[in-house]
């Protein structure tokens, strides 16, 4: 991550959904950093609990029970705040299918009432959190993201004469470890004996850890100039792949045969896709990439206005590419289970376990 100390030192910074494996990683990222206070809000109360007796020894960490749509609770939370990373969210896709209007009322209406909170309260940054299933959305979670990213770029546009107030977004894939993602889903399914459930062996998944979400969103909070779509590049996997490679290298650490555990092909979801893609047809008019992201600036801006996005921390140039999930190069096996070994995409004592018989299988293999 490049070092953005010097642009959060003293600030105040809230993060909404803070509970939340992706909000919970910010807010850790963020105690390595120089800032003032960090302001953990959510509606799980005992989640909020647990979670603040586990930071009881720092001072500059406090907490509130808040749901993103209660604009007076808002109000209060945000009060003397500087920057906001907005990661409360409806994200699961089977979930939103069933209560759309619930989604909607969280992950569209919630973005607005933060956004607004935030111009009153004369925020300086705020950065929403997004997902790649915002791309051409084929349900509703997806389509409910994409409505969050644009009030949020519409939102530099409509208060520009009103307010300081920079609004941008982040788009995630999938992130390994995460509450509800496939990883503990499989991890549990294996400790079970199996068999592991893959919806369709065609499906392909831009993926990333619980550290690389929390340091897109941290590096795009320091670089944002409002509107902008900030992405990590990430790599590519298929799902099936993903389940072979946690059998064969984590089934004996989870007290289990890899030879008897299988995998069952179960059929799609309502609303899922079999790829994902980074940025549509139409973004690619107006993309900036550098080594490790793709920026889309906000439509609608003449070459002038373009002038203002310039990013003198990192090297961009403008790029037409699609990067499609189900047209990249796939993850090896060996890169899949280096990536699974990661810190967060596991328990630290399955973890530990898997490193541990890894190091048995290499001897073996030595012998």
């Amino acid at each position: 991550m490049l070092d953005h100390r010097a642009y959060f030192k003293g600030k105040s910074v809230v993060v909404t959904g803070g509970v939340g494996s992706v909000g919970r990683e910010i807010v850790d990222r963020l105690r390595l950093l120089d800032v003032k206070l960090i302001r953990v809000i959510d509606n799980n109360e005992s989640g909020l609990f647990d979670m603040e007796m586990e930071y009881r020894a720092s001072s500059n960490v406090d907490f509130y029970h808040c749901d993103i749509t209660d604009e007076r609770e808002l109000r209060r939370t945000f009060s003397d705040m500087d920057l906001c990373f907005h990661c409360a969210a409806l994200k699961h896709v089977p979930s939103c299918e069933r209560s759309p209007f619930s989604a909607i009322s969280v992950n569209i209406e919630g973005c607005e009432v933060v956004g607004r909170v935030a111009v009153m309260e004369g925020l300086e940054k705020v950065v929403f959190t997004s997902t790649d299933k915002a791309v051409n959305p084929t349900n509703v979670m997806g389509t409910s993201k994409l409505m969050g990213e644009r009030l949020f770029t519409a939102m530099n546009f409509l208060h520009s004469s009103k307010s300081k107030t920079i609004f941008s977004c982040t788009r995630f894939g999938n992130v390994l470890g995460s509450r509800g993602s496939v990883v503990p889903l499989f991890t549990r399914q294996l400790q079970r004996g199996g068999p592991l459930t893959v919806t369709d062996e065609r499906m392909t998944r831009f993926v990333m850890t619980m550290r690389e979400a929390a340091d897109l969103v941290i590096e795009s909070m320091a670089l944002a100039k409002g509107g902008e779509v900030f992405i990590t590049k990430m790599p590519v996997l298929r799902i099936r792949d993903l389940a072979r490679v946690m059998i064969a290298r984590m089934a004996k650490a989870c007290g289990r045969d890899p030879a008897a555990i299988g995998v069952n092909v179960v059929g799609a979801r309502p609303g899922e896709k079999l790829w994902e893609e980074l940025s549509t047809d139409e973004e690619s008019n107006r993309l900036l990439e550098s080594d490790k992201f793709l920026i889309v600036l906000p439509p609608g801006h003449t070459s002038e206005q373009r002038m203002h996005y310039v990013y003198d921390e990192i090297n961009v140039s403008p790029s037409h590419v699609v990067y499609h999930s189900d047209r990249s190069e796939l993850m090896s096996d060996d890169e899949i289970a280096d990536m699974l070994l990661r810190e967060g995409v596991l328990p630290d004592d399955l973890r530990g376990r898997v490193m541990a018989t890894a190091g048995e299988r290499t001897k073996e293999e030595l012998v």
